[in-house]
């Protein structure tokens, strides 16, 4: 083996699987896959002496991509060292004090707190500069706002969202394509959002794990004074036992047994020397602190034989590989199916039927493929839809390949978006199955959206279908005569356009004021104006809209639809609809962020330039020659001071 040529192979591979997690919140390999190649790569190195100069092994995460402000940390947060041998992490602990915590899995985010406030909230990043994220911080569900202390306080812990929360808000997805992988992709999502009403809606928490700094107070050269004293200023801190070497098992096997029962997602625990001063003087390595030492949990592994793989078709059109294999007891249940979730995994696999595979639950939670130990290479990827029979091509985007059912009338498509159509938090008619609608498309009486509010007209067909007696029939009837009287962010997200969930449908509705003609003739200027409406979902958005088929569905929708739409609160506020730049320093305000969000209190938006769409620029300097001034001027925009956007207050009414 070319050990050179492995090395830079896997650095390549890692650093992918890296910048997919932490930048794009995907996944192109489990948790066991990253694992095994990193420890490989590790490995190799000690073995060569060689050491690449962007290895993962001496880079920490990777920069996330995002228009959220950047921030250099205090102090840089590094990786932990790792092992899944209890052994090894018992001779870490020698004879030291040392506090074992769950790791817990979510987004880790650095807290600075000044005269008892909260100031401000940055994601990891890179471990030297993360993302700003105070808003979002501010509605976490357990986060103090105000605490007791006065000094400057800065600390670390992880937000996350729990199993049960996390089941919750995908139960109210009808699309299973929209779904979300795990609580940590819907945590990081959420945390990172640009409107912090929805990250209030995911019910975030967060769980301190360390302290950076507090000057005046003596913790006695103890961590776990730290934690305590964490605890007592009314922040949620992260479960732990102190132990050591000697006193190891006994806390292993507790956590051991409660992560089985958690409902939040761990992938392991930290060991942490409680003598401050002797960490600190152990110094780091290129990447770990000497003071720290994380420990993954052992998957449990099962080996079992492929059957199958089920080709499952969806709503957009994209047809999911699921591994069907012998059922094996993992974690205390039994499972038999696991998402092999592309084309990409499923080659990088080299299944085939009948391959003898390692399966394991990621977490202890969802059934996974670990490895593939007879990698035969010979299942066929179908050339035809299971569904329709059609075409089907595989497509690559971002590095990964999906297979795409390319007919557009094929019925999985069509079942899948008429049962988002019905759903709950779309048009909302009560009653009306999948099984239900896939009776009456196979009956032709379905082709699109509006031929729901035309069943009275085939009566005797549906009475004569098997299931179907009058009382059932007249239950649909008036479900749908129901759901007739509707509001247009019901009607926006019953279309189905990609990208576009429930809150996404409220905030495009309320920027158009309920307008849904506007809205389906916005462009991607106006979309991208809107607090949360990236560039991606903006020209999705309007391409949609651009084609012929999807206009006629809308128009003919819009035929048999009463759309009332009743202006929320967000519509009275003093600066609703108001775009403002905010530009130089601030004196009144503690800082932009807070004079951003005394803006988007009072209904306002706040962009970070100047377009034909912006209504002020704030600016103390009015009188300088910024290039935001001279746009602001050619455009004929008002640029106001701090004095001038208070006056502006007061005169609404708001001071």
């Amino acid at each position: 083996m070319d050990k050179k040529k492995r090395i830079q192979e896997l650095v390549e591979l890692l650093n992918k699987a890296s910048k997919a997690y932490y930048a794009e919140d995907r996944e192109i390999m489990s948790n066991y896959e990253y694992d095994a190649f990193y420890d490989e790569l590790v490995a190799l190195e000690q073995e060569t002496g060689m050491v690449m100069a962007n290895s993962p092994t001496v880079n920490v995460g990777y920069e996330a991509v995002d228009e959220l402000p950047k921030e250099q940390h205090e102090a840089a947060m590094l990786s932990l060292d790792k092992t899944k041998d209890r052994e090894v992490l018992r001779a870490f602990m020698g004879g030291n004090k040392t506090l074992l915590s769950w790791k817990m899995d979510g987004l880790t985010i650095v807290l600075t707190y000044r005269n008892g406030q909260l100031e401000k909230a940055v994601t990891r990043g890179r471990g030297l500069v993360g993302e700003v994220v105070t808003n979002n911080a501010r509605v976490f569900d357990n986060l103090p706002l105000r605490i007791p202390y006065q000094g400057e306080l800065i600390l670390r812990g992880e937000a996350v969202i729990t199993y049960s929360d996390f089941e919750k808000i995908n139960e109210k997805i009808q699309d299973v394509d929209a779904r979300y992988k795990n609580p940590r992709n819907l945590c990081s999502g959420s945390v990172r959002q640009l409107n912090n009403q929805i990250t209030a809606e995911r019910h975030v928490q967060f769980y301190a794990f360390a302290l950076v700094k507090a000057e005046g107070v003596d913790f006695e050269n103890s961590r776990e004074v730290q934690l305590q004293w964490l605890s007592s200023q009314g922040f949620s801190i992260v479960e732990y036992r102190a132990v050591t070497g000697e006193t190891l098992d006994e806390a292993m096997d507790y956590f051991a047994s409660a992560v089985q029962t958690n409902d939040f997602p761990s992938d392991g625990l930290v060991a942490l020397y409680d003598d401050i001063a002797y960490g600190e003087s152990l110094g780091t390595t290129a990447k770990f602190p000497r003071n720290a030492f994380a420990f993954k949990w052992a998957d449990e592994t099962r080996e079992t034989h492929l059957l199958e793989i089920e080709w499952s078709p969806s709503r957009t059109g994209l047809i999911n590989p699921v591994a069907i294999f012998e059922p094996v007891e993992l974690e205390g249940t039994t499972v038999s199916r696991a998402s092999v979730h592309n084309v990409s995994i499923l080659k990088e696999l080299q299944l085939g039927i009948g391959d003898e595979i390692l399966v394991y639950k990621a977490n202890m939670i969802i059934p996974q493929i670990a490895e593939n130990r007879t990698r035969s290479g010979s299942l066929q990827i179908p050339d035809t839809c299971p569904a329709c029979g059609g075409k089907t091509e595989i497509r690559s985007e971002n590095d990964v390949e999906t297979l795409m059912c390319l007919n557009p009338d094929c019925p999985a498509k069509t079942i899948k978006a008429f049962s988002l159509f019905v759903s709950r938090d779309a048009l909302n008619m009560d009653g009306i199955s999948e099984n239900t609608l896939e009776k009456f498309i196979s009956k032709g009486l379905l082709s699109d959206f509006s031929d729901l509010f035309r069943l009275d007209q085939h009566r005797d067909t549906i009475l004569a279908m098997e299931g179907f007696k009058e009382k059932s029939y007249e239950n649909i009837l008036e479900s749908i005569r129901k759901s007739s009287e509707t509001t247009p962010e019901r009607v926006l997200y019953a279309l189905g356009i990609p990208g576009i969930g429930v809150t996404t449908a409220k905030l495009i509705t309320r920027a158009a004021k309920g307008d849904l003609e506007k809205i389906s003739h916005m462009d991607e200027e106006e979309l991208s104006m809107i607090e949360g409406i990236g560039p991606v979902l903006a020209s999705g958005f309007v391409s949609w809209w651009q084609q012929e088929k999807n206009r006629r569905i809308y128009q003919r929708l819009m035929e048999v639809l009463t759309v009332t739409y009743t202006a929320t609160e967000q519509g009275e506020l003093p600066l609703a609809d108001q775009v403002f730049v905010i530009t130089g320093s601030v004196h009144h305000f503690a800082n932009r962020n807070e004079l951003k969000a005394r803006i988007e209190e009072l209904g306002g938006k706040v962009t970070g330039s100047v377009s034909k769409k912006t209504n002020y620029l704030i600016n103390n300097d009015v009188t300088s020659a910024s290039s935001k001034n001279k746009k602001a001027r050619e455009l004929g925009i008002p640029i106001l001071s701090e004095e001038d956007f208070l006056k502006l207050l007061e005169d609404a009414g708001e001071m």
